[in-house]
């Protein structure tokens, strides 16, 4: 496979040295036992850095947070010198957001490096503004000759594994920014709201655990300022930090975001919370998740805004970001004859099937916050993703991807390729309809990745109604491996211009290809 032409990371630092020069002045200080505290000066700050997201060939999202009320100023220039700059005025940011802002970029060149810097000005007295905070970021091509490589995990300072200064921080990134991919496909999880990070955690084999620590992560998120602290928590890390200034992101979410396993409706049984509604929960949490990341269907009025929706990346690659935990049934037992709820709702499971039916892009990315075959139990009896553990005919939840698959395999739909998190292993699962109990569905592949600063845990059983045979996993034999004992990890996925071939290559940290698979364009099912 042939690649186009990519910034090699010396050079993405010259690019981001402006990034640097501010970083001496904006930064979080040297990471330690306790987050660091800001005392505010004379000028307002952005020391949680910059992010782009979902940016298409003509747009994208910028974010910023500050440690005040302030004005977002935004330029974008085609080189890093930004001679020519054009001004873009963002939001008055204040309280009602936590300080964090998000500034529309449109009517940008197609297949382009873009460089933006961002200003934050006092709103009493515009002379009085912050030192410039750099990014990057590529714009999606016109041409389908254009080469695309992205990157996908999930699942961040889960299990009370947190920032540990001891091993740099969450190192798994700044390995990730060097790869230059044009985008970072977050599967979910992002937080773990309901995760307590502890000071100091001894490991198996003795060895001494120490995190970071913030009062908000001192206990399971409830109000809606504790959530905003648990976002604000990774942002603390300047891997991630760095990684955000040059790579832009396309994010879901899924369980921990509000509370492990919880579904719609459901009321806690579980004394670490005083607020036993989960659906108030949900609410805080989507409310901060809106403020602390750059998706484009979370903003507009409320009741527009939505998790699901088509990030398209030029003629090659269409992402279908799907919503697994916003509009499904309760977990149960999962032999319901019924699955007009299922995991997506019925009205975004129409929305899937129409917009994959009119995709023109020749391979069909859907981002899945769970796997599909994967056995994901919520306690003794039931069951948290799709698959229930009976490998016969679809029941429960599993009705609905029938439907689905059906869809897919009769609309002759090419080029689907499932990626997903959550389980904190990685696996390659080949769905073969000769092998399963539902047959009515063409061959298709799903990858799993994670997770990037989290435990680790066994590979989870798989369920025979689709057919999954299990190519490839790598997984511990024990529960909750730390980051310190083994590799994170995360997939890579490219599109080679010329030949329109896709390559999946599950990754370990430290540079290690663990798997590889080369799909062809065009085919039904492979």
């Amino acid at each position: 496979m042939s690649y186009r032409p990519r910034i090699p990371a010396p050079a993405r630092r010259t690019v981001l040295r402006g990034s640097l020069l501010a970083s001496a002045a904006t930064a979080v200080p040297g990471l330690a036992g306790a987050a660091p505290a800001f005392a505010l000066s004379g000028r307002p700050g952005a020391r949680w850095g910059v992010q782009a997201g979902d940016v298409t060939s003509s747009s994208a999202l910028v974010w910023v947070r500050s440690d005040r009320p302030a004005r977002m100023l935004v330029e974008t220039s085609a080189t890093d010198s930004f001679r020519r700059a054009r001004p873009w005025h963002g939001p008055l940011l204040g309280a009602g957001t936590d300080f964090t802002g998000i500034t529309p970029l449109h009517g940008l060149p197609a297949g382009e490096q873009v460089h933006y810097r961002v200003v934050l000005a006092d709103p009493h007295d515009p002379r009085r503004t912050s030192a410039p905070v750099y990014g990057t970021f590529r714009t999606a091509p016109a041409r389908r000759r254009d080469d695309v490589r992205f990157l996908w995990s999930g699942d961040i300072a889960g299990q009370g594994w947190g920032i540990n200064p001891d091993i740099g921080g969450y190192r798994v990134y700044d390995e990730m920014r060097r790869l230059d991919p044009d985008f970072f496909l977050c599967s979910g999880d992002n937080i773990y709201a309901d995760g307590v990070i502890e000071p100091r955690v001894t490991l198996p084999d003795g060895r001494v655990w120490r995190n970071v620590t913030t009062p908000e992560k001192s206990k399971v998120a409830e109000t809606l300022d504790e959530y905003r602290g648990n976002f604000r928590y990774n942002l603390l890390d300047e891997n991630l930090r760095a990684f955000n200034a040059q790579v832009p992101s396309v994010v879901q979410w899924d369980d921990h975001e509000v509370r492990n396993n919880w579904y719609p409706g459901q009321i806690l049984d579980d004394p670490r919370y005083t607020e036993k509604n989960v659906d108030l929960l949900a609410a805080r949490s989507v409310r901060a998740f809106t403020e602390y990341f750059p998706v484009s269907t979370l903003r507009g009025a409320p009741r527009q805004r939505r998790m699901h929706r088509v990030v398209r990346h030029g003629p090659l690659l269409d992402v279908f970001v799907l919503d697994m935990r916003s509009f499904r049934d309760a977990n149960s037992p999962g032999r319901q004859a019924d699955g007009t709820t299922g995991i997506l709702g019925a009205e975004q499971l129409d929305w899937l099937k129409r917009e994959l039916s009119r995709s023109r892009a020749v391979w069909k990315v859907i981002a899945s916050d769970m796997p599909l075959g994967l056995v994901v139990p919520d306690g003794a009896a039931d069951f948290e993703a799709i698959a229930q553990g009976d490998p016969g005919a679809p029941l429960g939840r599993e009705l609905q991807i029938a439907e689905l698959l059906r869809h897919i395999k009769h609309r002759r739909i090419t080029g689907t390729v499932w990626l997903t998190a959550d389980v904190h292993h990685t696996s390659a699962q080949h769905y073969l309809p000769e092998s399963a109990a539902f047959k009515d569905f063409a061959p298709f592949w799903e990858f799993v990745s994670g997770p990037l600063a989290a435990g680790q845990f066994p590979a989870n059983a798989l369920d025979g109604t689709f057919g999954p045979d299990r190519v490839f996993v790598k997984a511990p034999e024990r529960a909750n491996v730390s980051p310190m004992e083994s590799p994170q990890l995360f997939g890579q996925v490219d599109i080679d211009g010329a030949s329109g071939e896709l390559t999946v290559r599950l990754r370990a940290q430290g540079g290690t290809v663990l798997f590889s698979k080369v799909l062809q364009p065009g085919r039904v099912g492979q």
